[in-house]
């Protein structure tokens, strides 16, 4: 009987039930056993992981990188994709290797580089990728000066923090005033020019913004898949245009894309990002993570999480280009399980539970010795990822 492949995913997005979905069903029906951690008791991938433990709070990055290698030698897990504390894990890449884990995630230096996006911008410039015009702001005076200098060309300003993910905290600068009109419909990313300047005065916090023109769509997700040997294995396009979703290998994404992920050594799953600027395309963000909508290649015939874990345990996959591409659609949300009952951390009253486990599956793994890394008399937090 061939033996299971035990991944790994710690506090990751929800949309990942979608990745654990399709290394289940992968087409080598090799069986494969998911474990999952998250602060939110209520996140969709306890549910969906054949085994489930509360994420421990207020470990360091350095205490965080001891308690995952002390889960992957208990568990003996063959892959780890992590997203919470990614850097410092990269760092002891070599440590997960000893354990017999790969560590699913580019080298720590690429996922530094990409943090921070203005660094970025700067660097990836220099590789010959076009990037936006794009001002680094700290106060009042060079927000302004910023804003005037997009709008003097016709443009829209915006902006975001330097090492912001997810859109948080993405806003759009209009000169009307604040009135009625912001407080009617849904609420919107506008922000009037002057509550940025007034909150700025008043702030005690420093702030390190990307001020930037407004970006046209469409907007191209590039997913690519890179071997540590810094070959691109694949590069594939999801167009997003208003509702209207679709596929491209247009050079003029692609080959910016795969120049990124070689030059920088983006191994493994990466998602770059671009969008339209004065008529061309240009950087927008690069996510040294798996996207939240790779899944969506499945309507190219592609299964790409499997195709990673293969190249992860030496198996590889080679270059992975689609036979076809799938025909536009849209995204709808979809109801998704929660577990009946939540994984608690353990208290001086409350004795730990001898097994967590969600749905159907294996049988569960036990994790004794989970109390000795979670804060006695602690509750799982609001998750700080969707």
């Amino acid at each position: 009987m061939v033996s299971p492949v035990r991944v790994w995913l710690n506090r990751t997005y929800a949309e990942n039930v979608f990745f654990m979905d399709q290394l289940r069903h992968n087409p080598h029906g090799r069986p494969v056993e998911i474990h999952a951690t998250h602060a939110d008791p209520d996140s969709p991938v306890l549910a969906a992981a054949d085994t489930c433990a509360p994420e421990p709070e207020n470990l360091s990055p350095a205490g965080y990188v001891e308690y995952a290698l002390d889960q992957c030698a208990r568990r003996g897990t063959d892959v780890f994709v992590p997203v919470l504390h990614q850097a410092a894990l990269a760092a002891h890449r070599e440590d997960f290797a000893a354990l017999g884990t790969a560590l699913l995630a580019p080298p720590a230096e690429a996922i530094g580089l990409f943090a921070n996006k203005a660094l970025a911008y700067e660097t990836v410039r220099r590789v010959g990728v076009a990037v936006p015009p794009w001002w680094r702001v700290r106060d009042e005076a060079q927000l302004l000066a910023a804003v005037d200098a997009i709008e003097a060309q016709g443009g829209k300003a915006c902006f975001k923090p330097t090492g912001g993910e997810g859109g948080v905290g993405f806003r759009i600068i209009t000169r009307a005033p604040f009135s009625m009109l912001h407080l009617t419909g849904f609420p919107s990313p506008y922000v009037p020019l002057e509550l940025v300047t007034r909150a700025l005065r008043r702030t005690e916090r420093s702030v390190d913004w990307l001020v930037m023109p407004r970006l046209e769509e469409p907007e191209v997700s590039v997913d690519c898949l890179t071997g540590p040997d810094g070959a691109v294995r694949l590069a594939v396009g999801r167009t997003k245009n208003g509702r209207r979703r679709g596929f491209t290998l247009d050079p003029a994404w692609i080959e910016p894309a795969r120049l990124i992920a070689r030059s920088f050594g983006l191994h493994w799953l990466t998602n770059i990002q671009f969008r339209m600027h004065a008529g061309e395309p240009v950087l927008m963000d690069v996510n040294t993570r798996p996207a939240g909508g790779l899944h969506q290649l499945s309507e190219c015939g592609l299964n790409v999480p499997w195709a990673a874990v293969r190249l992860a345990l030496g198996d590889d996959p080679g270059e992975l280009t689609p036979d076809f591409l799938g025909s536009d659609y849209a995204v709808v949300p979809g109801p998704r399980a929660l577990r009946p009952t939540l994984p608690q951390q353990r208290t001086q009253s409350t004795p730990l539970p001898p097994l967590l486990t969600a749905g159907p599956g294996p049988a569960p793994v036990p994790v004794a010795g989970l109390e000795s890394v979670l804060p006695v008399g602690s509750a799982p937090r609001a998750a700080e990822l969707p």
